[in-house]
């Protein structure tokens, strides 16, 4: 009991240092991830939106989607690209899911943003496209700056995009794994885009990938575990996901990603 006394008395001086036994030492980082894994030699910024359609208003959407989105990515005046408009074929159904590159960044985005609140077709599109929809999101990406730029492609294909809710804090671990493996699976050219979120739900990534058709999506994808270092990559970043999302879709017919 006396031991126990003096041992109490004399660890009230040392509480600090008590307490640092059990605090996990950081190492604070010198810049955002988002400056350190974004592209540095250009000022893109994409924004990707899922659109959840009445199931008996699909057609009249793609229909009006089509007269009206390829007109703002055809205009000189939008400093903005319509990169893949899609519907969901696996996945969530009746879904719609239109990705746009903005050359400029958010200063673009605010551009385009005024300008299309003049624009009447516009609005008109709005104002007929929310008749049709149950709900919409959307979400401001960066993007990678070890994957490649999304470049229009011919078809005809099948796109799957494979969505990833990080752990937070995790970011730069998944960009150092994938700078690897991104190497690994480009040998069929299936790599379309990768992108991380900064605006909406956060700690999210997008992997864009483009296949012929689903037995070749599978040839493709454990063709990967033949390949040196595939194995690793999963192993070590399975850990960092607290849930993932993979959407089989369709290209619209005047979507640039064919």
């Amino acid at each position: 009991r006396k031991w126990f006394c003096a041992l109490s008395l004399s660890n009230v001086g040392d509480e600090s240092w008590f307490k640092s036994l059990f605090v996990r030492k950081v190492i604070p980082r010198k810049d955002a991830h988002s400056h350190l894994l974004a592209k540095k030699e250009d000022n893109n910024l994409y924004k990707i939106q899922f659109h959840n359609v009445k199931p008996e208003c699909l057609d009249a959407y793609n229909e009006l989607c089509e007269d009206v989105l390829p007109s703002i990515h055809t205009d000189p005046e939008y400093p903005c690209e319509l990169v893949g408009t899609w519907n969901t074929w696996y996945g969530e159904q009746d879904q719609a899911v239109h990705l746009w590159r903005y050359r400029g960044g958010y200063p673009a985005l605010t551009e385009v943003m005024n300008k299309l609140r003049q624009n009447k077709k516009f609005m008109e599109y709005r104002n007929e496209r929310g008749k049709m929809l149950l709900s919409r999101r959307n979400q401001l990406l960066l993007e990678f700056s070890f994957w490649n730029e999304p470049v229009p492609r011919p078809g005809p294909n099948i796109y799957e995009l494979r969505s990833y809710q990080l752990r937070p804090g995790t970011m730069i671990e998944w960009g150092n794994y994938w700078a690897r493996a991104i190497e690994i699976r480009q040998q069929n050219q299936e790599a379309v885009g990768g992108f991380f979120s900064q605006i909406g739900s956060l700690y999210t990534v997008h992997h864009l990938w483009a296949y012929k058709d689903l037995q070749s999506r599978e040839n493709t994808r454990n063709a990967a575990w033949q390949r040196d270092g595939w194995d690793e990559v999963v192993y070590y970043t399975v850990p960092l996901i607290q849930h993932m999302e993979s959407r089989i879709m369709i290209p619209m017919k005047n979507s640039p990603l064919k």
